[in-house]
């Protein structure tokens, strides 16, 4: 029900925009948002947005990243700048209903280098 694009090679300092987009309505999960997993450690949030727009950005973000949610067309969009060798990683959509059931997308896989 998730769908990640946007993901790819990207040069140190550069901006990346992943998108995710869901097949049911925005509006009806609780949280939808982004996480990354660096192999050896556990997922760690990115940004997650509520259903009443309150954002949390996770300690990666450091000012770099905006989270932005579209209602009308279902997706969720994660603009990354001046990204760094340690922000290569598979980042996941994410979100969540009222009832705590979580859903999942596939990941999309950041490459920072030159």
């Amino acid at each position: 029900q998730l769908v990640e694009s946007g993901g790819g090679l990207v040069q140190p300092g550069g901006s990346l925009t992943l998108s995710c987009a869901a097949s049911k309505s925005a509006l009806s999960f609780y949280t939808t948002g982004w996480y990354r997993q660096v192999p050896g450690k556990e997922r760690e949030l990115v940004a997650d947005v509520t259903h009443g727009g309150g954002i949390t950005y996770g300690e990666s973000a450091k000012g770099r990243l905006t989270l932005t949610k579209d209602n009308v067309n279902n997706t969720v969009e994660l603009q990354m700048n001046n990204q760094q060798p340690e922000d290569k990683t598979v980042y996941f959509c994410h979100a969540t209903i009222i009832s705590g059931l979580e859903y999942w997308g596939q990941g999309t896989k950041v490459t920072v280098s030159l």
